[in-house]
């Protein structure tokens, strides 16, 4: 199958935006994800998939033998050209174990766009102490990204100790009247925390580009990773 069939891979992105051309995994086969892949690296840019399965990055790493696979964020990555030096700071915050996930998608991304990630994971409110244990970690940071699921009361909290942009991350995770984490992403988007910006369930990927643009603009670099 040629990829004309059922791709039309954005190459130009990289040059308008600064972020390249990322394939999104979920309902997608092995073999688009990897086609896709192909024609981005001879284009002479690097590939990265989000939402990609284990069983989906095994018949990739087939085709395709330098492929990386993150099995916790879920991303493949199959690089040709080096990455970028990493400038600025930003945290991720998750308040639990089960959200390490999404905030591991969030940090990766982060990280491959050319900026220091520091991660402060399970301080979530139940247990504040931990949090307040950890305001050095992240008070100079240049964005943070707060990831939780349940009722979504971490980023209201880190909102209230920290003067740097925050990007909140509602997860998935929560018991049944969490309904799939809409309760987690309504208490953000109702947060009394001034100044918060959400993104949508689960987006780690989306916060992570985020907040790379804002460290990009307060350093003064060109993010070209990815």
């Amino acid at each position: 199958m040629n990829i004309e069939d059922y791709a039309v891979p954005d190459y130009d992105r990289l040059q308008r935006r600064g972020i390249p051309e990322v394939i999104y995994g979920a309902g997608k086969s092995a073999a688009q994800i990897t086609g896709i892949i192909k024609s981005l690296n001879e284009a002479g840019q690097n590939g990265y998939a989000t939402r990609v399965t284990p069983e989906q990055a095994t018949e990739i790493q087939v085709a395709l033998p330098t492929a990386v696979y993150n099995e916790q964020a879920g991303l493949l990555t199959c690089d040709v050209v080096p990455l970028p030096e990493k400038r600025g700071w930003v945290s991720v915050i998750c308040a639990g174990t089960s959200d390490i996930n999404v905030a591991e998608e969030a940090a990766v991304t982060a990280e491959r766009m050319g900026v220091n990630v520091n991660r402060v994971y399970d301080v979530g409110v139940a247990g504040l102490h931990r949090l307040l244990s950890r305001i050095e970690q992240f008070k100079d940071s240049n964005a943070i990204i707060v990831v939780a699921g349940m009722e979504g009361a971490l980023p209201s909290v880190v909102g209230g100790l920290t003067d740097k942009p925050l990007i909140a991350v509602p997860t998935s995770v929560g018991y049944g009247a969490s309904f799939g984490g809409i309760a987690a992403l309504l208490g953000m988007l109702n947060s009394c925390a001034a100044g918060i910006t959400v993104v949508n369930i689960d987006n780690g990927f989306g916060a992570g580009v985020a907040a790379s643009l804002i460290v990009r603009q307060s350093c003064g670099f060109a993010t070209l990773g990815l």
